[in-house]
């Protein structure tokens, strides 16, 4: 290193010349990377080597040697990153903290530094309520009903099994409005891989259906549905046929969440909010803001079909729900009537 280090530092110097003159010369950078390198500042040395990266875009135009240069430098980006992560790890664990054990939140928070994850935000296409949190999947603490709905599993899958006889009861789950443009860029409206059975939709119960599932409504009587006369909440068997897909997409509102009661839910079937992905399984129920972007496949040679209901955020007070729903009745009683929301 001794006899290294006057070159070393004289290749700085250059570097830091051509710097001066145009801070985005990516042959610069890498020779600033190397020296810093050459010096034992493996941190410094990434930085440059990130920033040349960055520079250089998807390559077009560079010459094959700085190709050959940003790939060594990409190379050691990763190792470096690797070697970080690696310390980070055995730190955290003599501090006690365990992946599968310690907070969520906190894991979470190393995988948006390490940048294993993306950070997903709350995006409603309508209306946001500020200062909820923002939280992909419901923790089930918040919500003491949850585990009385999974209980009833057996029993409302035994009604869904007398609607499925009927298959022409399903429609669509997206169909056109007669009263306002309709855009499907996601190819779903009037698509029957992706249907549905309402008990109660857009806050209004559907008798015809709802009588015949007792003991669902009975599972649902403590729950705190979402109440907004004439939008919500919705209550529906979800079908999605085998092979199917909805692409990503984004809800309405943030005041609520979207719950699934998985009934029939063959094997390759799953859904992501955010970047969380996870399996449906069949009487395991989960809460979810659908207005953080989400997505659903179904890999398997089944149908997959689920309970479907929206429930307000517990971060809600009464108040709030109040002023909510009084919000949107004022909404619907402009003109000839508001939007339905979809779930």
């Amino acid at each position: 290193m001794a006899n290294r280090e006057p070159s070393l530092r004289a290749a700085i110097e250059t570097a830091d010349r051509a710097l001066a003159e145009n801070p985005r010369d990516t042959r610069a950078l890498i020779a600033k990377g190397d020296a810093l390198a050459g010096l034992g500042d493996i941190r410094a040395a990434v930085s440059f080597y990130s920033s040349a990266l960055r520079v250089a875009g998807d390559g077009k135009g560079l010459a094959p040697t700085v190709i050959a240069d940003l790939r060594r430098a990409q190379s050691e980006v990763q190792a470096q990153a690797q070697r970080f992560e690696a310390h980070l790890a055995a730190s955290l664990a003599g501090a006690g903290f365990d992946a599968a054990s310690s907070s969520d939140r906190f894991a979470l928070s190393l995988d948006l530094m390490a940048g294993r994850k993306r950070l997903y935000q709350q995006e409603p296409r309508f209306y946001l309520f500020p200062g909820l949190p923002q939280v992909q999947f419901q923790p089930r603490e918040s919500l003491p009903w949850l585990a009385a709905v999974e209980a009833a599993t057996d029993d409302i899958r035994a009604e869904l099994g007398a609607l499925l006889a009927e298959p022409d009861l399903f429609r669509p789950y997206v169909e056109p409005r007669a009263d306002r443009p309709n855009r499907d860029g996601m190819g779903l409206a009037s698509n029957a891989d992706w249907s549905a059975l309402f008990l109660w939709k857009d806050g209004e119960e559907q008798p015809d259906i709802a009588h015949r599932c007792p003991r669902t409504m009975e599972a649902l009587a403590e729950v705190p549905l979402c109440r907004v006369p004439g939008r919500t909440p919705s209550i529906l068997f979800s079908k999605l046929k085998a092979g199917a897909r909805i692409p990503p997409h984004h809800g309405l509102i943030n005041t609520r969440l979207i719950c699934h009661l998985p009934l029939i839910a063959p094997p390759g079937s799953r859904f992501r909010v955010g970047n969380d992905a996870r399996d449906w399984r069949e009487g395991q129920a989960w809460a979810f803001d659908d207005t953080i972007e989400h997505e659903a496949a179904n890999d398997s040679g089944e149908d997959r079909t689920i309970l479907i209901f929206d429930v307000w955020k517990p971060e809600m007070s009464e108040e709030e729900r109040a002023l909510v729903s009084a919000l949107f009745q004022a909404v619907d009683a402009y003109g000839a009537g508001g939007q339905a929301w979809g779930v």
